[in-house]
Order: structure tokens, then sequence, then C-alpha cells
């Protein structure tokens, strides 16, 4: 298969656990496919309509750390906040040097990353990112992968053992913003063990000697 890769690096990212509102803020180990399209977008400068789009990823980093970080809270009601606001000290897991490899069979969406719009962010607002690389390369279809990892991967049907999350797949442009696609993902970390699996990928060597199955995403929304 011919695509495109875009390769992406922060110094840190995050990506928070949707249903965690308050407390330690933990963060998944590799990014949503909302996340990633959110990149997209920002790269675009416009919200896109993704009416059917192939999309792979790969996440790794090199550690995870821990962070102290003040939040106000402010009263609400009916809609609106006060100017009533406290401070509280809350624990925020983030990850260090990060890096995302996309891959895309459009030539439109990589051409965004050349001279992106908005600023990139692997995560929160401060998680600033930077394209690295952007090149077309052709990848080896694998059967009965063995390296699928630094990935979410769909629940239902492959049943990939790993961290379980719903996840949605995507946002609609209104206020309130609202999911799409939400369904269960298997979150599987980089640094996990090569498993045989039942699924179709495509073989990228991200660094000397080290490869990865990569899982492509059909995406319509």
């Amino acid at each position: 298969m011919e695509c495109f890769k875009i390769e992406i690096t922060s110094w840190t990212a995050s990506f928070r656990y949707p249903n965690l509102i308050s407390g330690f803020q933990p963060t998944l180990d590799v990014p949503p496919i909302s996340t990633i399209l959110g990149i997209i977008n920002a790269a675009s400068g416009v919200y896109q309509k993704y009416n059917n789009l192939t999309l792979g990823y790969y996440f790794e980093y090199e550690l995870k750390g821990v962070d102290l970080e003040t939040i106000y809270q402010m009263e609400g009601k009916s809609g609106t906040t006060s100017n009533n606001a406290k401070s509280n000290v809350i624990r925020r897991e983030f990850l260090m040097n990060a890096s995302l490899n996309l891959y895309v069979e459009d030539e439109r969406i990589a051409t965004f990353f050349e001279n992106p719009v908005y600023p990139l962010l692997l995560g929160r607002m401060n998680d600033l990112a930077s394209v690295k690389s952007i090149k077309k390369i052709k990848l080896d279809k694998i059967e009965n992968a063995l390296k699928i990892k630094g990935q979410v991967i769909p629940f239902v049907p492959y049943h990939l053992a790993g961290q379980i999350q719903a996840l949605p797949e995507y946002f609609t442009d209104t206020f309130p913003r609202n999911n799409i696609g939400t369904k269960a993902y298997s979150i599987i970390s980089y640094q996990n063990a090569d498993v045989k699996t039942n699924i179709s990928a495509y073989r990228d060597e991200i660094s000397k000697d080290k490869y990865v199955d990569i899982f492509m995403h059909e995406l319509k929304f």
C-alpha cells in the first residue's frame, strides 16, 4: 500500500480519560482517534467532514511522569458561571518526548501538515507538537499481524488484550459538542510484547530494525 507518513513530535503529551473529571488525572498511553482527527483539523484550519477516510497511526513516548497543576473551579447554574472561583491543586500524569506517526492515503491531508494553520497539540494546550517529516512510502501487507502496538484497535471483532476504554471517534462542530462513533477500543501500548492476531495490517520500519504493524481504520461519519 502506498501512503503518506507524517511524523510529529512533542516534548509532552497527555490524553485524558473521557469520564474522569476530578481527582488524579491519568493519561491514556495512546491518543484516541478523535485526537488524531482534531490534529488534522488544526493543520487544515477548518472542521473536516470525513465521509471516507483510511487512517493509521503509531504512538510512543520516552517517559511517564506526574505533575502538580493548579486549577480554578467556578460555580455554575443554568449554563452560566459566576465570578466566584476557588483554586485547587491536582496531580496530572503526562508523557515525555512523544512521537506520533500518521499514515494516510489522501495526499490532500498530507499537504495540510506542510504549513499547519493552527498549532498542533498532542493533548492539551501546553502539549505543543511539531512536524518532523512528511514522506510518501510503501507498506507491505501483513496477515495475522504480530506487531500491533502503540495504537487503539476496535475491541469488536478483534478482542485484543489491553486496556479497554469507550472512546469517541469524532465530535460534532456544534455547541455543545456531541460524541460521534463512541465504541470500545483496546489501547495497546508501544511497550507491549509481540502477539499473534487475526488482523490484516501494514508493516513499517519505525527505526533501524524496529518494526510495527499498522492497523488502518476505515472512518465514515
